[in-house]
């Protein structure tokens, strides 16, 4: 598809959530016990849209419009319509603006929209600062795609849920698969947003690589502040310091332009670039993507989920193909685990009370240390007294497919949840700092 009609079907795609969102909004949608409110929080605008929040919302609608016709995806998913029979009805909001913003968002969801559940947030400073509120209110909410530990490690919650795994997965899988592959880091340096997501994922990158390979040595750690856009100094920087691997989590925006400056002057030939969650750019960047970039999905998510694909895998792929004309990257494979840990933990819910629409007490205690199957593989809620998701995860490297004409992942290697997420009760930074004592490697 030419970036033209890509354009125009995402900016049609606005519009149509736009309606949705005014029609609730006005009364024009009722929800009642046959139906079940979700409040769907992810970016429609702004440089984390195109990569992350726009795919993940494709996926949801997608999904949901497949629950609410019942029959379409393999079992338990398919045995009873939306959720235990209850039609979902979405309500979408754009994360674009800020966390104070989005605090108010959620309030508004919560009291004015009454939504049954909140299913949001790419942003880590969003997820910071939402729990507390979904705490206050009695609010039932999943955090479906934000990477920082600090969510459950620092406080507890009773409403709130993340339903995937944290950042320190990425960075440990990462540093895994480099030391695995024989590549020698003498030195290493990174490339990192300055908030949350960018300093936890840096520091977990280098407290893992450091034991794996303890001579190594930092030869620079940069944090530009999201959605710089711009980085010919940093690129500068890098090239000066000329270490063997470079680490980096940027994504959306900020990953296709770093990818796009960088290989224009030959960075990817220098080092090698390894990135944490740098799939999601895949669609975009098509054969500008450089070959020999280590990646991530953040899970067993988008081309390393097709690899191993289940029978789930494929339905919702050649769906999401069909419908939008792109294959799916890591945040549409979020947005499903999430929905579908929903529909789980709903129809949990609903077993146990004998059939009614559950509260939100009701919706917590049935997520609580729950388990279901999602594209992506098992997700368990065994972290963060229940409340926060370990899964698999996978990491290859780019290689384009000149008979195919597109880009491919070779040499995956899969690590299982147990192997690269830290037990329940341990901090991941104190746990990846001890050399990840208890872990499990299949």
């Amino acid at each position: 598809m030419n970036n033209s009609i890509s354009c125009l079907r995402r900016g049609i795609h606005k519009l149509a959530l736009g309606a949705l969102a005014f029609a609730v909004s006005s009364g024009l949608v009722h929800a009642a016990d046959d139906t079940f409110k979700i409040g769907v929080v992810t970016f429609l605008s702004g440089g984390a849209a195109e990569s992350f929040g726009v795919p993940a919302w494709d996926g949801g609608k997608l999904l949901i419009e497949m629950l609410n016709e019942g029959g379409r995806l393999p079992a338990p998913y398919g045995d009873q319509k939306g959720f235990g029979g209850m039609r979902i009805v979405p309500v979408v909001i754009d994360e674009s603006g800020g966390a104070t913003k989005q605090v108010q968002e959620f309030r508004n969801l919560v009291q004015r929209e009454k939504v049954d559940a909140v299913v949001g947030y790419v942003s880590s400073s969003d997820c910071l600062a939402v729990p507390s509120v979904a705490d206050e209110l009695k609010a039932f909410t999943i955090l479906y795609d934000c990477g920082t530990p600090r969510v459950f490690e620092e406080k507890s919650f009773k409403y709130v849920f993340r339903t995937a795994a944290h950042a320190a997965m990425d960075n440990l899988s990462l540093a895994r698969y480099i030391d695995s592959r024989g590549i020698k880091v003498r030195s290493y340096a990174g490339i990192n947003q300055n908030y949350a997501w960018g300093q936890d994922s840096w520091a977990d990158f280098a407290a893992s690589i450091g034991y794996l390979q303890p001579g190594a040595k930092i030869k620079t750690a940069l944090f530009p502040n999201i959605f710089a856009g711009q980085y010919g100094t940093e690129i500068s920087a890098l090239m000066r310091a000329r270490p063997d691997v470079m680490h980096s989590s940027l994504w959306g925006g900020d990953l296709q332009a770093f990818i796009l400056q960088s290989s224009a002057r030959g960075l990817h030939k220098r080092m090698r670039v390894a990135l944490s969650a740098g799939d999601h750019v895949i669609p975009q960047l098509g054969k500008k993507m450089p070959d020999g970039i280590i990646l991530g999905a953040r899970g067993v998510n988008g081309l390393a989920a097709l690899a191993r694909g289940s029978e789930l895998t494929k339905v919702l792929w050649r769906a999401y193909e069909k419908e939008y004309d792109v294959f799916p990257v890591q945040a549409p494979f979020r947005m499903w685990q999430a929905l579908l840990g929903l529909k789980t933990a709903v129809e949990k819910a609903m077993a146990a009370n004998g059939g009614r629409k559950p509260t939100a007490e009701e919706l917590a205690a049935a997520m609580t240390g729950l388990e279901w199957d999602a594209p992506s593989g098992r997700i368990q809620m065994k972290l963060g007294n229940g409340h926060q998701a370990i899964q698999p995860n996978a990491i290859g490297t780019t290689k384009w497919d000149s008979a195919k004409g597109e880009m491919t992942l070779v040499d995956i290697e899969y690590y299982s949840a147990t192997c690269v997420n830290p037990p329940d009760g341990v901090k991941s930074a104190d746990w990846l700092k001890s050399g990840f004592k208890g872990a499990k490697c299949d």
